[in-house]
């Protein structure tokens, strides 16, 4: 299939022949390309990435792939939310100019063999342990989508901060042309990062989930103002605990490009935290000051 379906809100593009066909006639044009690459289920934060390219660029260009080989066994690849055709339209009025929508076949057809992944300390802590081959797999699909369109730049948000120093790493180390650009952490009234997978909580453990921006908040001024990083980490993960958590991946104090672990504040630092609330897992990060 090289042709665009048209015949929704926004042109699709549902294989990588038509991407290319697409974005080969805007740069006869001249025109500049901004990639957003999302899972689907959209949000206001994702949204936010589509303006930012189009500030950017002369072209937006979303993705919907969700990419089963960034799921463990024991992870929600099958309950992750599909809301395909809400999300064309939530593009379409964010002013996107092309959605592309592979289906598995097309991004890993058969014999596919290759993994990109990424070394150091960048893949060592934080969600690594917990979700092997994870970045292994968000290494390979985005290698996969940059070298498919070979935009101008991407555009990935903050809240997945290892996630974006993987993607930062790997395309400075394969030399992508490709600008990889960090949007800020899209919040909702209440603190909470916004989060696709928020949709799983209850009500009642959607309220309780306000702990996490608050107990980073906490932690991240006890940090900047001299205290023990150690104390600090334990009285963040005391709040999680005290509020009905069922479970702490981690809370820890990073370098911010390297993510390897600082035991005092140093500038460049950020707090990082991953937690289970039922069966939401939530992440979250911030720069300490």
């Amino acid at each position: 299939m090289t042709e665009l379906d048209t015949t929704g809100a926004l042109p699709i593009a549902r294989s990588v022949a038509a991407l290319r066909r697409q974005i080969a006639q805007w740069r006869k044009q001249g025109l500049t390309v901004g990639l957003i690459p999302t899972m689907g289920a959209l949000h206001e934060g994702h949204l936010t990435l589509v303006r930012r390219a189009l500030a950017d660029c002369d072209r937006a260009v979303a993705t919907i792939f969700v990419n089963p080989k960034q799921f463990s066994p024991k992870e929600d690849f099958a309950a992750y939310p599909r809301t395909a055709d809400s999300d064309a339209v939530k593009l379409a009025q964010a002013g996107a100019h092309l959605l592309f929508m592979p289906g598995v076949q097309e991004m890993y057809p058969e014999g596919h063999a290759t993994t990109v992944s990424v070394g150091g300390t960048i893949t060592q802590g934080l969600c690594a342990p917990f979700r092997p081959g994870h970045f292994e797999g968000v290494a390979t699909v985005v290698t996969k989508l940059l070298l498919q369109s070979l935009p101008d730049r991407a555009y990935f948000g903050e809240k997945d901060w290892q996630q974006l120093q993987v993607i930062r790493r790997f395309a400075r180390d394969l030399d992508l042309p490709v600008a990889i650009e960090g949007v800020a952490t899209v919040r909702e009234a209440d603190g909470l990062a916004m989060s696709s997978r928020n949709a799983y909580m209850t009500p009642a453990e959607r309220q309780i989930a306000t702990t996490v921006p608050r107990a980073m908040v906490e932690a991240a001024r006890a940090i900047a103002s001299g205290a023990p990083v150690a104390g600090a980490l334990d009285a963040a993960k005391a709040a999680l605990t005290g509020a009905g958590f069922t479970g702490i991946d981690y809370v820890a104090y990073a370098d911010g490009e390297t993510l390897a672990p600082l035991e005092r504040f140093a500038p460049g630092g950020r707090l990082f935290l991953a937690a289970w609330l039922g069966r939401t897992r939530l992440i979250d990060n911030i720069g300490v000051p």
